[in-house]
């Protein structure tokens, strides 16, 4: 019988990073419910609050990322990452120390590069995930040491230099995104047969994703043509003002449901013909999933301009259109949602070639080349 595996798992800063590396936890807890998972990250990202509410173990290590605008603030803020990175190499090797891992896998963000690195020099066999279409740094840097290079699309794989195997796994998708019923799901929010906007900008809010709806939102109240669920974020409390001013009251028109945070992303994605959205690497991959056409509004406010490469994945297949911030209205808005929605053959054809690019089995293809790489380093797992 094949000894007890230990996995170290790396991937924090965001919730891009974190629930890929909690998704893949869960597969192989599935599968090898033997198996000793460790987590690494900060001590105050996300991922202290996230992983250990999931039940795994975690060991923490100071990571930051320089900043590269010039400020008083942020000259401190680059002294203290100078000093996480001077000390970051004892730390990841004690760490690697104490776990002593069968298989590394890392899914990004700061705390990836230091411990993945530090795991690979000591001869742990290391395997990484890149959720977007354009590579992080970390990913880059890691991959040149990695036994095996996971990615999200097909599109990253010329953007990476390694002689190490890259293998398309998709993004892992929570599975109560792929099972809910549409049917269901509009009978249960109270839907007609008008088509379904789904819009939003994050937990927190975007504010010009917030100012680009308002001309179509305040339209639909008016001629009742869509029906529209909006999420406007912690910060967006600002729109109903907006919307007041301009004589709609969302709370008493039916068509409309204007709401702080979507607390039901399944079951408002499997009822909406129509997604108005960043372009995160897992929404896109939830997308996909569900098949749904979008209008993507990429972030410029993340690392590399990624949002515009993972949307871009998407526009060059048919599945989606996009709006780049420093163009975004509401009138443009309005124009490229009735370009799609009064025209229910484009519609059909958008969805259908999101729902081609879908991976739902990405949980499942992650356990598998972390099975194939511990084989080869003679630590076959069945």
């Amino acid at each position: 019988m094949a000894e007890k595996i230990k996995v170290m798992l790396a991937g924090g800063g965001t919730a891009g990073h974190i629930n890929p590396a909690l998704a893949i936890a869960g597969e192989i807890k599935k599968n090898l419910p033997d198996a000793e998972i460790t987590f690494v990250g900060t001590p105050h990202g996300m991922e202290s609050e996230l992983v250990p509410k999931a039940g795994y173990a975690y060991e923490t290590m100071n990571v930051a990322g320089f900043q590269r605008k010039l400020s008083l603030t942020n000259i401190k803020r680059n002294a203290q990452a100078a000093w996480y990175l001077l000390t970051s190499g004892a730390r990841a090797r004690s760490i690697v120390n104490k776990i002593k891992p069968d298989i590394a896998i890392g899914t990004g963000g700061y705390v990836s590069g230091p411990i993945m690195r530090m795991a690979a020099k000591m001869g742990v066999p290391v395997i990484i995930h890149e959720q977007n279409a354009f590579p992080g740094v970390t990913t880059k840097m890691l991959s040149k040491k990695a036994a095996c290079v996971m990615l999200a699309v097909e599109d990253a794989r010329p953007l990476i230099n390694t002689d190490a195997p890259m293998v398309v796994t998709g993004n892992p998708i929570r599975s109560d995104i792929l099972s809910y019923d549409r049917s269901k799901a509009r009978e249960e929010l109270g839907l007609d047969e008008r088509p379904l906007v789904l819009s939003f900008g994050g937990s927190l809010g975007a504010r010009r994703i917030n100012e680009g709806m308002l001309d179509l939102l305040c339209r639909s109240a008016t001629d009742g043509r869509y029906q529209h669920i909006h999420g406007y974020g912690r910060y967006g409390h600002f729109i109903l003002d907006e919307m007041k001013k301009r004589g709609v009251d969302p709370e008493n028109t039916p068509n409309l449901d204007v709401r702080e945070y979507i607390d039901d992303m399944p079951r408002v994605m499997a009822a909406a013909d129509l997604i108005i959205c960043r372009a995160g690497a897992i929404t896109l991959s939830e997308l996909q999933a569900r098949g749904k056409a979008a209008i993507l509004i990429p972030s410029p406010n993340v690392a590399e301009n990624h949002q515009y490469h993972n949307a871009m994945a998407l526009v060059n297949r048919g599945a989606a259109d996009i709006i780049v911030e420093s163009e975004l209205n509401g009138g443009l808005v309005v124009q490229k949602a009735d370009a799609i929605l009064c025209e229910p053959e484009k519609l059909r054809r958008m969805a259908e070639s999101s729902h081609n690019m879908a991976i739902t089995d990405a949980c499942e293809r992650i356990f598998e080349v972390m099975e194939k790489v511990l084989a080869e380093a003679g630590k076959p797992i069945r």
